[in-house]
């Protein structure tokens, strides 16, 4: 029999190995181990198929690399040269605490005698009814699939999902594909882990099997708010294309080589995932990069993009892409605010909610520690002890601030253990390389802001802590869908003070009964809390560190700027300057509005305010924004004034002053320039009178307008010019033209 296989055909390396594996087992093997070994290769398949598609690591440097390149230690080199020098005991806690009879453990959440009344008054919410007229009926639209095969995908498509493990379409998917593949304008919603990224990647790069290949342009376009959700989505696209050869796709974001980006972007990929500042620069300061051929565009997480951050960003992106396209929206908390997609210039939306029922995932268990106003500094104290006995591995702590999440980071790092860190204050090698490590688990904690609440698909993720509570009830329900994902169980752990009242109830309202209250060990409490109090002098060593590391590295960078300045003067000045669509001041009255408008979604330490009532102040601000932008020129200018004005006043009375005193040239010749034109038009309307005023014999003695003295120069200028053609003897010639009325027939 073995002569027979392989006299034709010669094996493959694989063969091979299987054939080795299979001479070393026994020949006779018997039914029940056979089937024994069939049902241990059928739970080992699923795990095979949820690998995650994605790997961060090849997107930039190694850590490693970097550190070197600019000279540099990591953060955990420092921690473990601090523990060396001063190390902490954290064994003796941990078997005295097995040891304990108080332990941590659960109870249904019952809400205080205060939420109660709170809850019987109510909270008026918004209903979205304004967008029936604006959105098309969706009736006849199947939200069920039984495979890939009845959503008419072509073969290189279907062995993709295969591939990858996909055997069922989500309902999102089911809903989404046969419409996105008509050209329909979509707004997608459905919960966390329901496959939206698939949902419009497969119908996009179906499509695109049948574009004009002689032709290359950028066709697709797809926008994320982080540049972690774009690496992904990026990483997803190559994945369910990896059967499609002549299809490229590109990645645009921040923190990584802007002139690779841009030679990329100039050979025309035929699918563009980028972030909205990074693609903005590059379509107004690279040559030959430009979106007149663009087909499809494409919004992750589309009700972060149209929020204040990102809006100005992405409406200029909106309005250099084609008006004939087709868009699409996705977003697990889908805005309601109709004002906003009606910029996005939607050609008669398709609204799909694959799940309007179950907003929450089944499998995941959601959790409540009440943190009292007298117990509110040992916040660090009560996480430690959670992570130390109850929730031990494939956890991701949301901080608020990247300075805690730092801080959070070292105190890990000193009670041994293992952490990674992921915020904006790190570089893109360190961001990404935190997700690698934590998604191959080699670190059982990944310590984040909000920058990893989104989009984010890491398969294996048990627990998520909010340690910091969110601002609103849209960011509980992004942080908390990176557990629970497809099925899968998952647990949730919110810290709650008196301050965040408002987003308690609100929860409460979305899960009701089955929230449930965790209560930590006082013991454990206490002895962490001693524990943190010994570690603060090596977390100021380590930070003190970091600060001079950053000083001294800060003065290499500015003296190799001098030296390339010195050598290259010519080269640098002749680039021509990068520009951007508004200017810096433009730029730091959004920064103002959007801190001004978080401060009063926090809201302050007296006021209390519920998830609802942000919302609805959020709407407003965004609905008179867009009302100023609609008024005419001179309305908007009158606006301005009198909002400087009003600023002028608030600022004191030494101030204006000083202002006075200080007004610049181009001020005052504004403001006269101004004068005059009112008085002209008031003139012309008959509403004032001019006097007759007597010429003086000194010219200068007259105050005329510019206009008029302007007109008078350019008068005297044509006069001396007659009067010089007449002493040249310059007069009309006898050739000269004559009027076609002489030639007309009578």
């Amino acid at each position: 029999m073995a002569e027979e296989k392989f006299v034709f055909e010669p094996p493959s390396d694989e063969e091979i190995e299987l054939e080795s594996d299979n001479e070393s087992q026994s020949d006779e093997v018997d039914e029940e181990e056979a089937e024994e070994a069939e049902s241990e290769d059928e739970k080992i398949r699923p795990n095979k198929k949820s690998q995650s598609p994605w790997d961060f690591s090849s997107y930039s440097e190694s850590v490693a690399d970097e550190h070197y390149r600019r000279s540099t230690t990591s953060i955990d080199e420092k921690i473990s040269n601090a523990r060396l020098r001063h190390p902490i005991s954290t064994t003796n806690t941990d078997s005295e605490e097995s040891s304990d009879f108080e332990s941590h453990h659960q109870e249904v959440y019952r809400p205080d005698e205060e939420e109660e009344e709170e809850e019987q008054h109510g909270v008026p919410t918004t209903s979205g009814n304004d967008g029936k007229s604006f959105f098309s009926p969706v009736e006849g639209v199947s939200f069920h699939a039984n495979s890939f095969l009845e959503l008419h995908l072509s073969r290189p498509l279907l062995r993709a999902c295969e591939a990858l493990g996909y055997s069922k379409p989500t309902p999102i998917q089911a809903a989404c594909i046969p419409l996105a593949l008509t050209g329909r304008d979509i707004c997608g919603s459905a919960i966390t882990g329901s496959g939206k990224t698939a949902a419009f990647a497969l119908p996009t790069l179906e499509r695109l099997l049948y574009r004009p290949k002689n032709r290359p342009a950028i066709r697709v376009l797809i926008l994320t708010p982080t540049r972690e959700l774009a690496v992904q989505v990026h990483s997803m696209i190559m994945k369910i294309a990896q059967f499609m050869t002549e299809i490229r796709c590109c990645l645009v974001v921040g923190g990584l080589s802007t002139k690779v980006q841009e030679a990329a972007l100039r050979s025309m990929p035929d699918i563009v995932v980028a972030t909205p500042g990074r693609m903005v620069d590059h379509l107004r300061n690279s040559l030959s990069v430009h979106l007149d051929e663009l087909a499809v565009l494409i919004l992750d997480e589309a009700d972060r993009l149209l929020e204040l951050g990102f809006s100005a960003e992405i409406h200029e992106l909106v309005k250099l892409c084609p008006k004939r396209r087709q868009t699409m929206l996705f977003s697990a908390t889908m805005t309601n605010e109709v004002s906003e997609l009606v910029k996005l210039s939607l050609n008669k939306p398709l609204r799909l909610s694959a799940d309007p029922s179950a907003k929450r995932p089944a499998t995941l268990t959601e959790e409540v520690v009440r943190i009292r106003r007298m117990s509110e500094g040992n916040h660090e104290a009560v996480l430690l002890a959670l992570c130390s006995k109850t929730f031990t591995s494939k956890v991701i702590i949301f901080s608020g601030t990247k300075q805690a999440a730092h801080r959070l980071k070292i105190i890990f790092g000193l009670a041994g253990f293992k952490a990674a860190e992921l915020h904006g204050n790190l570089t893109q090698a360190q961001r990404l390389d935190a997700l690698e490590l934590f998604r191959k688990q080699q670190v059982d904690f990944l310590i984040a802001t909000d920058v990893a609440a989104r989009g984010l698909d890491i398969i294996g993720v048990q627990t998520v802590i909010n340690f910091a509570c969110p601002r609103d009830l849209t960011s509980y329900v992004h942080r908390v869908g990176r557990t629970a994902r497809a099925g899968r169980e998952g647990y949730a752990v919110t810290f709650v003070t008196d301050n965040d009242r408002s987003l308690l109830k609100s929860i409460v309202k979305r899960i009701g009964s089955k929230l449930r209250s965790r209560i930590v060990a006082e013991q454990s409490i206490k002895k962490w809390s001693e524990i943190i109090e010994q570690m603060e002098d090596q977390v100021a060593l380590v930070l003190q560190e970091e600060k001079e590391e950053m000083a001294l590295r800060k003065a290499e960078m500015e003296a190799t700027k001098a030296e390339n300045m010195i050598e290259h003067r010519d080269e640098i000045y002749s680039r021509p300057k990068r520009t951007w669509f508004s200017t810096e001041k433009e730029k730091k009255l959004v920064a103002k509005a959007a801190k001004e408008s978080l401060e009063k979604w926090n809201g302050s330490g007296s006021e209390v305010i519920s998830a609802e009532q942000a919302e609805d102040s959020k709407i407003k601000e965004k609905r008179k924004r867009q009302r100023e932008k609609n008024l005419p020129r001179k309305q908007r200018r009158k606006l301005e004034a009198a909002r400087e004005t009003l600023e002028d006043e608030n600022k004191g009375e030494e101030k204006n002053k000083k202002e006075r005193n200080g007004i610049s040239l181009v001020d005052v010749a504004y403001r006269r320039a101004k004068a005059v034109k009112a008085a002209k038009k008031a003139v012309d309307a008959g509403k004032i009178v001019r006097k007759s005023v007597k010429k003086s014999k000194n010219p200068s003695q007259i105050n005329k307008s510019r206009t008029e003295e302007m007109r008078e120069l350019f008068q005297d200028d044509m006069s001396a010019k007659k009067q010089k053609n007449l002493q040249r003897g310059v007069g009309k010639k006898k050739s000269s033209f004559k009027s076609k009325s002489r030639y007309k027939r009578r």
